[in-house]
């Protein structure tokens, strides 16, 4: 113990002096134009956004609250101006075959255009069809045709009936149809008189009305087809009345896209489909149309344009972001409508998705959201993958509807997908899914933290600065962003780094502000600060005084004074709700002679983790490499954390068990005052881990309400120091040398702050020091090897014995 000393008061945290800053308040600050830290990453984002070619689409990888979203919308917003804006999206009747209905690309603006000067054209469409069918013109020559219909089938029964009449045989219409009748002398026979003709007569009188009737029937066969020459005949009629009117109607919009061969050739459509129609127009004259506040039931909507997407508005390339990513708000959707108790559909009900909004510009997508939506991620991948966006339900999900809808053609995807999230997720898609390499070729990877000097200092009071003004807080003086230059290094576990997790810090500025305002200041200070620190602290802090609170009245046991062997306290960190905070645990070991087992009653019970587990292993190794390295061990160990309800991961407690296990071996007693924290390696070197902070202060915590004695301390890995980021009264006590912190690297520095006992080195004999730990500990194991060695030997003999009396019995 004479070599180890407790750490330095002022190592135990590194201060930012306010006096380093040459301003006094943020106000004379400039904003940052960026976010500091993050150049490896932007330039991956430049670099993605840029890139053109197929697959080269941007995957944001980093911790929430790092700047993610706010970097990437920055970045689109500088590539969205210089972008060209994309032409409209528009859908079209598909005369030909309406359950497909075609695309129609416009530039920006037109397609907006084009469809009120289609509404406009189908306003006027009804009163001019209704003018022209209305004509004395048409009209008479409607009647004309219809007299002349009239006419032919009244003279071609006339005849019949002639021709018949001069045979004996009349020709009578009654209201079942036409009949024939015999007749004598010029009169149509009754039936008795017709019944009172010799048998010969009547015989050859029914052959004659047979003949007749198939002549009648000839005739009666050809109406149908003077009708349809009549009913085409009218349609023609129609269709000349209307030609001057439709013709006149689309003049005006002709000249207007007169440059748009796709747009004429929908205007021939339509003109077509007018004049085909006629005779429906004609049909429908005198009846109520339908209002016009349901176009989908219009008489004329099939002549609107459906406007998928207008860019009328847009400036640059769009930047869309789809917070919903749905795979319907994603690809677009067909919708359906309800008419006489059947759902139907049709072009003018397609809805757009993220996909068409972003079309030559782009999209992005919180990957998290995405994934959780169904079918979503698949819909993306095959849009991006065939580079054309087609409005279709999943074909996962196309045999669960016998509905009647669309297939819209398809359209062209010329889009920047931006997925943002986390690391593990970005791997996971890596690892399991082929695709996701081809098409996000571009990682964009955010730091959570950046080094701690001079430079960056100044550049982070500079980005706190900019948080604070974005929020509109008060400013800040050089007291208080010192501090939360501080509060940046202890979130970023290492004082030697800057946290970037901005959303944490622009929290604690927002909090901060709250209290300076409360106290009617101009400026927010260091005092401001640390009550928005404290405060956060109280808030979630409820859990953490019960810990300690059960520690207090022993319904938890942990001993802060006595020595005992083979029991220590460990440090164990729990994060909640995203805050974290640290509390000691009570680690027991026993020995005892066995076959070299080291049984990890966390892993048994299935509590323990597969690090905690790995842990254990390393300390059998160590034992045996260390104390047996020519005979094996012959001792089985049990080692467990005692009141430990829930699982328990992580090595950082392995140097504490090490120590426990040695104490039980050696009996040697561990001060209860000490507690201990850090991993180990298989030759005892004592590793850094995490949340060295919060686990100290726990433990600070405990004793500082049973009181401080001087002699309560903390074992830490040496490694660690340059994260200590400790709270003002724990650095005050160390100061005071009521609490000390030990640093260690080796096991056997850890046991001499533990035990006050030497660790031990061997001479250059080989010969060790009686009063040493490591002395006791191989003293303790080679009586084990002894004991196991003679209880071998006597088992093996008592067997020989047993054996030839069975033998001699046998005999």
């Amino acid at each position: 113990m004479a070599d180890l000393l407790p750490l330095a008061a002022d190592s135990l945290c590194v201060r930012c002096a306010p006096e380093t800053f040459a301003f006094e308040d943020t106000t004379s600050l400039a904003d940052v134009p960026g976010v500091v830290g993050q150049g490896r990453a932007e330039e991956a984002l430049r670099f993605g956004l840029a890139m053109r070619q197929p697959g080269y689409h941007v995957f944001v990888l980093g911790d929430p609250g790092t700047g993610r979203h706010a970097t990437v919308f920055r970045l689109l917003h500088e590539f969205s101006p210089i972008g060209e804006v994309p032409p409209d999206l528009c859908y079209l009747h598909n005369f030909e075959d309406p359950q497909r209905p075609r695309l129609l690309t416009l530039a920006a603006g037109r397609g907006a255009a084009l469809r009120a000067d289609m509404q406009a054209f189908i306003a006027d469409l009804g009163p001019a069809i209704e003018a022209a069918l209305a004509s004395d013109t048409y009209s008479a020559r409607v009647e004309s045709l219809q007299d002349a219909h009239k006419t032919r089938e009244e003279k071609a029964l006339r005849e019949l009936g002639d021709a018949c009449a001069a045979d004996g045989v009349s020709l009578l219409q009654t209201p079942e149809g036409f009949v024939f009748a015999p007749t004598k002398d010029g009169q149509t026979m009754s039936p008795e008189d017709f019944e009172a003709l010799a048998p010969e007569i009547r015989a050859a009188v029914e052959e004659k009305v047979g003949a007749w009737s198939d002549r009648l029937a000839d005739l009666l066969e050809r109406f149908p087809g003077w009708r349809k020459e009549l009913h085409e005949a009218m349609q023609r009629a129609a269709g000349d009345a209307l030609t001057p009117a439709v013709s006149h109607l689309m003049r005006g919009l002709r000249e207007r896209y007169a440059d748009l061969p796709t747009v004429q050739t929908f205007f021939d459509a339509i003109r077509g489909d007018i004049l085909a129609s006629g005779g429906e127009w004609a049909s429908q004259e005198g009846e109520e149309e339908e209002g016009p506040e349901d176009e989908a039931r219009t008489t004329f909507h099939r002549y609107l344009v459906k406007v998928l997407v207008d860019h009328s508005a847009t400036s640059g390339a769009p930047v869309v972001c789809e917070d919903n990513p749905t795979f319907g708000n994603l690809i677009g959707r067909i919708e359906h409508i309800s008419q006489m108790g059947a759902l139907v559909t049709n072009f003018s009900l397609i809805r757009a998705g993220a996909l068409h909004r972003a079309c030559g510009g782009y999209l992005v997508i919180d990957v998290e959201r995405l994934l959780m939506q169904p079918f979503a991620w698949e819909g993306l991948k095959r849009a991006l993958r065939s580079a054309e966006i087609r409005i279709e339900p999943p074909a996962e999900a196309q045999g669960w509807s016998n509905l009647l809808t669309l297939e819209p053609e398809a359209v062209p995807c010329d889009v920047k997908v931006v997925l943002i999230g986390d690391r593990e997720m970005f791997y996971l898609l890596t690892e399991n899914d082929p695709d996701f390499p081809e098409l996000f070729k571009v990682a964009a990877d955010f730091d959570e933290d950046m080094l701690r000097n001079n430079a960056n200092v100044e550049r982070y009071a500079a980005l706190l600065a900019t948080l604070g003004r974005a929020s509109s807080l008060l400013p800040f003086d050089r007291t208080g962003i010192a501090r939360l230059v501080e509060h940046g290094a202890r979130l970023a576990e290492d004082a030697g780094r800057l946290s970037l997790q901005t959303r944490l810090l622009a929290d604690v500025m927002r909090e901060a502000d709250f209290h300076a305002r409360a106290l009617q200041l101009a400026v927010v200070g260091r005092e401001q600060v640390e009550v928005a620190i404290a405060s956060r602290l109280r808030r979630s802090g409820r859990y953490a005084e019960r810990v300690i609170e059960s520690m207090i009245d022993e319904t938890t046991l942990i001993s802060t004074a006595g020595a005992r062997c083979g029991q220590i306290n460990a440090l164990v960190v729990v994060e909640l709700a995203g805050e974290r905070f640290g509390h000691p645990v009570r680690v027991t070991a026993t020995a005892r002679l066995g076959e070299g087992d080291v049984v990890d009653i966390e892993r048994e019970t299935e509590l323990g983790g597969a690090i905690h587990s790995k842990g254990v292993l390393i300390l059998s190794a160590f034992l045996a490499a260390r104390y047996a390295r020519h005979q094996p061990l012959s001792l089985s160990a049990s080692l467990v954390f005692e009141q430990s309800y829930s699982p328990v991961e992580g090595d950082s407690a392995s140097l504490a068990e090490l120590c426990a296990l040695l104490s039980a071996l050696a009996q040697i007693p561990i001060r209860q005052s000490f507690a201990v924290t850090g991993s180990v390696n298989q030759f005892g070197e004592v590793q850094a881990i995490g949340g060295v902070n919060e686990k100290i202060e726990g433990f600070f915590d405990l004793c500082a309400v049973r009181g401080l004695t001087g002699e309560q301390g903390v074992v830490i890995p040496r490694a660690s120091v340059r994260h200590l980021m400790l709270r003002e009264d724990v650095v005050e006590a160390a100061r005071k040398g009521t609490f000390r912190i030990f640093a260690v690297a080796t096991v056997d520095e850890a046991m001499e702050a533990l035990t006050g006992l030497s660790a031990g080195v061997a001479d250059a004999k080989g010969v060790m020091p009686r009063a040493t730990v490591n002395y006791k500990v191989a003293a303790a194991l080679s009586a084990m090897i002894a004991a196991k060695h003679a209880f071998d030997h006597g088992a093996a003999a008592r067997h020989g014995r047993a054996r030839r009396r069975h033998e001699g019995d046998h005999d």
